[in-house]
């Protein structure tokens, strides 16, 4: 028998080939440490509000442990279709064009698969989510970073858009608030990226996972402007702005023809998302905005804390308009952003994310997550200015 194989390897090349996540490398580091304060994953510190967990608990109590419509239980559609409606102004036909999915990961991955053929590109915005050109290169598509600039507010620019697109350009993918850096889209930009993106018949994927969490202007989907419903996939999720992140449920709303396409992956993938976390997400739409605009009013005043404390140490900081991260610019303490996560984790036993893991264009950022307790984030400033002043000690004494 010929066992011989040029990579020696069963493993697929374009899995080979793909990088292991930025974060969960570095965080790797972090769980072998002791007494770290962490600002570093994007997972909110509250509990799942008790009346969700509650609806979860009363399904199991009600023997509601089968499987569902591959799209979803009817009566969430409808919830999911009717809150878009409210909160986005885009009307979905709620029994064929909606499908609930195991969070707004697997919304993003069967989209893409459904759209994309071998060579497509599909242009992103970096800093972005770590996910984003992974998941392009595992649906066979080419992904094409477009760098979105701290003097722009990380908003992404129309015209940096217009010079990206060639012939093979089919999808745009957008993230507003973003992750990493907080940017918003305001309606003007967002106006002009609907033109081009018809005037060049590119799909667009909407992930619009952070956009309860926006503290400035209302949030605007892109998918609510004219001539923009027939050629969007809203992504969208409750692990954040909910607090449920370990129940894996999202959505994806589409024209037919596109929720159709992304159901016969689901289905032979999925088949359904779990019918307890789509009972918890029912109780959620239906009555967990209190909560959610509880938790925002906490995060906007642990925003303004922790933007005040990266200025004060002298750190150029943008203010984030959305999400719950900041995107400090650590560049004037000589330090690449690996050196200044690692050394901060070492010396003083702080973690934040190195930008880089969000895309080149990251470098010389780091990102600190403030879905963490008031009192650590209080304590990792206190640490962080101690030891973004030795730091810049050292340089003095160097020259």
């Amino acid at each position: 028998m010929n066992t011989s194989h040029p990579r020696n390897s069963f493993v697929a090349d374009h899995v080979s080939d793909l990088p292991r996540s930025g974060i969960r490398d570095f965080f790797e580091i972090v769980q072998s440490m002791r007494d770290v304060i962490s600002l570093g994953i994007g997972e909110p510190d509250f509990v799942t509000p008790w009346h969700i967990r509650e609806a979860a608990i009363y399904a199991l109590e009600k023997g509601r442990t089968g499987y569902t419509s591959n799209l979803g239980l009817p009566k969430l559609r409808r919830a999911v279709a009717s809150y878009v409606s409210k909160n986005y102004k885009v009307d979905y036909e709620p029994l064929s064009e909606v499908i609930i999915t195991v969070g707004v990961s697997e919304a993003l991955d069967i989209a893409l698969r459904a759209v994309i053929n071998p060579g497509d590109e599909v242009l992103y915005h970096e800093p972005c989510y770590v996910s984003y050109s992974p998941s392009i290169v595992l649906a066979h598509g080419v992904p094409v970073g477009i760098p979105t600039r701290k003097a722009s507010q990380f908003a992404l620019e129309p015209d940096d858009l217009e010079k990206a697109i060639t012939p093979k350009s089919k999808v745009l993918v957008m993230n507003f608030p973003t992750n990493p850096t907080g940017g918003v889209m305001d309606e003007s930009r967002l106006r002009r990226i609907a033109e081009i993106c018809q005037r060049h018949n590119l799909l667009v994927m909407t992930d619009e996972i952070y956009s309860e969490l926006n503290y400035g202007a209302e949030h605007v989907s892109i998918a609510s402007l004219p001539g923009m419903r027939e050629r969007c996939i809203f992504l969208h999720g409750f692990s954040k702005a909910f607090a449920m992140t370990g129940f894996r449920i999202g959505y994806a709303c589409a024209p037919v023809a596109l929720t159709e396409a992304m159901m016969k992956i689901h289905q032979y993938s999925m088949l359904c998302a779990s019918v307890i976390s789509q009972e918890a997400a029912l109780e959620a739409l239906e009555y967990g905005e209190p909560d959610m605009l509880a938790m925002r009013e906490q995060y906007r005043l642990r925003r303004n804390y922790i933007v005040s404390s990266l200025r004060e140490m002298g750190l150029d900081c943008f203010e984030p308009q959305g999400s719950f991260y900041v995107f400090p610019d650590i560049t004037s303490t000589g330090l690449t952003a690996k050196e200044f996560a690692l050394r901060l984790l070492k010396e003083e036993s702080v973690a934040v994310v190195p930008g880089t893991a969000f895309g080149t264009c990251g470098e010389g950022h780091v990102r600190c997550c403030y879905a963490t307790a008031f009192d650590q984030i209080e304590e990792a400033m206190t640490r962080m200015a101690k030891f973004v002043e030795r730091v810049r000690g050292e340089s003095r004494a160097a020259a």
